[in-house]
């Protein structure tokens, strides 16, 4: 088994606010991936005395370490029990009802001699790859159907946070972990995986460098640190040219890959 993971802020500036963890028990018949990106907020009033790196930092722990040791517990029910264990630390503090309270993307993946586990809730994605170099993209999609320029609205982008018809990150409410992307694969199925954040998933999305069974075989030959650097090279290229951005020039990226 081999995992490597590789993370960048967006700007040296400000701290970066992906998280990511792997967790590979001695014995290697199993694993899990844990990747978040958190969602960086407007400036103004969140209702939360805490910043987006505190609350991932313990959002991944929780996500972690029930990963690892409740395998009588689904994907989605550790989702729900570490969003509720990350509001308890806070709830006395912060109002958790406030639309823009922290909150993140989530990538979730366990496996084990039998199956492969996977979750993904919000803009993150994760690859799957067979042992025949096919490579299946999981992934949230509901993003994708609001128009782009609506989500550059604060205010538009607020009333579809977390509501029916909008979209869905990991906050303070256990209940969003059931608008979870989920699924199990038969390991045997299953060659490798990766998580990516959408600040390192771009070289697909963003500037369609690659596909997504390009973007297994970069990370394969280059690993995760090769593939965020072509990511930084391509916006660097991108902004001098003034071509097309995602929201910002730079973003937090983070790629975990796992040979498994």
């Amino acid at each position: 088994m081999h995992v490597e993971t590789a993370s960048i802020p967006g700007s040296p500036e400000r701290p970066n606010e992906d998280w990511s963890a792997t967790a590979v028990p001695a014995s290697g018949a199993g694993g899990a991936v844990v990747v978040l990106d958190g969602v960086t907020p407007p400036a103004g009033e969140d209702g939360c005395v805490h910043t987006v790196p505190w609350f991932t930092a313990r959002l991944g722990g929780a996500l972690t370490e029930l990963s690892g040791s409740r395998r009588d517990l689904t994907l989605t029910e550790i989702l729900a029990e570490a969003i509720r264990r990350t509001a308890n630390l806070h709830q006395g503090t912060c109002d958790l009802s406030h639309v823009r309270t922290p909150q993140a993307t989530v990538v979730l993946a366990r496996w084990d001699e039998e199956r492969v586990e996977h979750l993904v809730l919000s803009d993150s994605v994760l690859l799957l790859e067979s042992p025949q170099g096919a490579v299946r993209a999981v992934r949230d999609d509901r993003l994708d159907g609001i128009p782009r320029e609506v989500l550059r609205s604060h205010e538009a982008t607020d009333r579809l946070r977390n509501a029916e018809g909008g979209f869905f990150t990991a906050a303070a409410d256990p209940g969003v972990a059931g608008r979870s992307v989920t699924g199990v694969t038969p390991r045997e199925e299953v060659r490798a995986l990766a998580a990516l954040t959408d600040g390192a998933a771009r070289w697909v999305e963003l500037f369609g460098a690659g596909d997504w069974a390009q973007c297994v075989t970069l990370l394969r030959k280059e690993g995760a640190r090769g593939l965020l650097r072509r990511v930084r090279g391509l916006e660097a290229l991108h902004a001098e040219a003034d071509g097309p951005r995602r929201w910002k020039p730079h973003d937090d990226a983070t790629a975990v890959y796992a040979e498994l």
